[in-house]
C-alpha cells in the first residue's frame, strides 16, 4: 500500500453513519444492538472503513465460557468490520491496528478484543490471522435458508414460524419449516481473540481459559464445513449453502410472504 492509498486518519463516528456504511459494504447488513464504539477510517477525506465494538447478545455467558476471570467491562467484541472494496487488500489489517489504539484510549480497562469469523458463509478469518489474533477453535452454528437463498436466524424463525407454540416460542420443527420453504443448515464459526493487556496478564487469562488459544494452525477455506437437515433428527455433510443474499429475513407481511431487511 503506498501513502496515497493508506487510511490517513481515524475518528469515532455516530452509530447511524456506521450503519449506513455497513449496509453498503458488509456482507451482513444487520448491525449488532450492543455497540459501544464505532470507528471510521478516512482516505482523502472519504469514509472508507468502519469497525464497531460492543457485545454479543450474551456477554456474560461468553465470558464464563472463554475468559472466566474477566468482567464485561474488560473485553469487547468486534461487531462489524468492513472496508470499501476500492481500497488495497491489506487495508483491513492496517485499519484494525489503528482502531485498536482508539479502543485502548477509549476503554483503558479492556484487556481482550474478541471476534467470530463466519465460517458458515465461507469466511475462516483471514483478516484476524493477518492481524496476529489468537485462534480458539470453532463451534457449530445453525441458520435457515429460504427457497430464494436468503438467510434466516433461528431466533427469527421462532417469530415467523407458521407452526404452533413450543413454550413461549413458535415451533421451528422440520415439518413446519420445510413446508414454509426453508432448509436448515449448520456451519462453523471460528473464535479469535487479541490481547491488548500486558503479556503476563494475558498468560494468566489464557491459563484460566478452557479454550486453547494459539497463533498457528489457523483455519483456511478448506476447513469450512457445512451440514444440512435432510429429515427429522438427521443431517448430512453438504457443500456451501447456496446463498443468494446474506441479508437476514426479518418478518412476515399480511400476505404471509417473507420480507428481507
Amino acid at each position: 500500500m503506498n501513502d496515497e492509498e493508506r487510511i490517513e486518519r481515524i475518528s469515532a463516528i455516530h452509530v447511524a453513519e456506521a450503519r449506513r456504511f455497513v449496509a453498503a459494504h458488509h456482507y451482513n447488513k444487520v448491525m449488532p444492538r450492543l455497540t459501544k464504539l464505532c470507528v471510521g477510517g478516512y482516505s482523502h477525506g472519504e469514509l472508507v472503513a468502519v469497525a464497531t465494538f460492543g457485545y454479543g447478545v450474551r456477554p456474560v455467558h461468553t465470558l464464563r465460557g472463554l475468559f472466566p476471570s474477566l468482567s464485561v467491562p474488560e473485553y469487547l467484541e468486534i461487531g462489524r468490520l468492513c472496508v470499501d472494496d476500492r481500497m488495497p487488500r491489506n487495508t483491513e489489517s492496517h485499519f484494525m491496528s489503528l482502531a485498536f489504539r482508539m479502543v485502548k484510549r477509549t476503554f483503558p480497562h479492556v484487556k481482550v478484543i474478541y471476534s467470530w469469523a463466519d465460517g458458515i458463509v465461507g469466511k475462516p478469518g483471514y483478516v484476524y490471522q493477518a492481524s496476529n489474533f489468537y485462534y480458539g477453535g470453532f463451534i457449530w452454528t445453525e441458520m435457515y435458508l429460504s427457497d430464494t437463498g436468503t438467510r434466516v436466524h433461528p431466533r427469527t424463525m421462532q417469530g415467523i414460524s407458521t407452526g404452533g407454540r413450543n413454550g413461549k416460542h413458535k415451533t421451528r420443527d422440520f415439518a413446519t419449516t420445510t413446508s414454509m420453504g426453508f432448509r436448515k443448515y449448520w456451519g462453523l464459526q471460528f473464535r479469535y481473540a487479541l490481547p491488548i493487556c500486558h503479556k503476563q496478564e494475558w498468560k494468566r487469562i489464557v491459563a484460566e481459559s478452557p479454550v486453547e488459544w494459539r497463533r498457528d494452525h489457523y483455519p483456511k477455506d478448506v476447513d469450512c464445513r457445512w451440514q444440512i437437515q435432510v429429515a427429522l433428527g438427521c443431517r448430512e455433510e453438504c457443500a456451501k449453502p447456496p446463498f443468494v443474499s446474506n441479508r437476514y429475513i426479518r418478518r412476515l407481511n399480511t400476505a404471509q410472504e417473507v420480507l428481507p431487511l
